[in-house]
């Protein structure tokens, strides 16, 4: 049988050298600067969401710009001058495109501007210039 001997505990003496944990005031410290931590982390995590959902929405609206100047350079008629609003949805994303066709002083030339416009306060996402410049009059 083994006996095990019982230190006894006197609590002046363990006053004296602080094994008796954390106060209340360290340990709201405590949890004060861990909740400031996780606050700082959540909202540098919605910011990331954010900024996420963004670029997704611009780079359709640049798809979107690319397609319609490509749908222009691939037909056999010179386009027509002046501006044309036209849907042009992008992966089940509502947007609308503007197409503005220039004159250039070259004969045969066309300046064409592409802005894709949408989310929820319909600002400009893309903005996309090319100059198709097979046409022939």
């Amino acid at each position: 049988m083994v006996w095990v001997r019982l230190k006894s505990v006197n609590p002046s003496t363990t006053a004296m050298h602080g094994d008796q944990g954390f106060t209340l005031i360290e340990v709201l410290v405590a949890l004060t600067i861990a909740a400031v931590a996780l606050m700082a982390a959540l909202k540098a995590t919605g910011s990331m969401a954010q900024s996420s959902a963004e670029l997704r929405l611009r780079t359709l609206a640049q798809w979107s710009a690319e397609n319609e100047l490509s749908q222009l350079r691939i037909q056999s008629e010179v386009p027509g001058l002046g501006a044309q609003t036209r849907p042009c949805p992008q992966a089940e994303v509502a947007l609308t495109c503007k197409v503005e066709v220039f004159a250039m002083p070259a004969q045969g030339f066309r300046r064409v501007e592409v802005s894709v416009y949408g989310g929820s306060d319909n600002h400009r996402l893309a903005r996309l210039v090319g100059f198709p410049n097979q046409f022939t009059q």
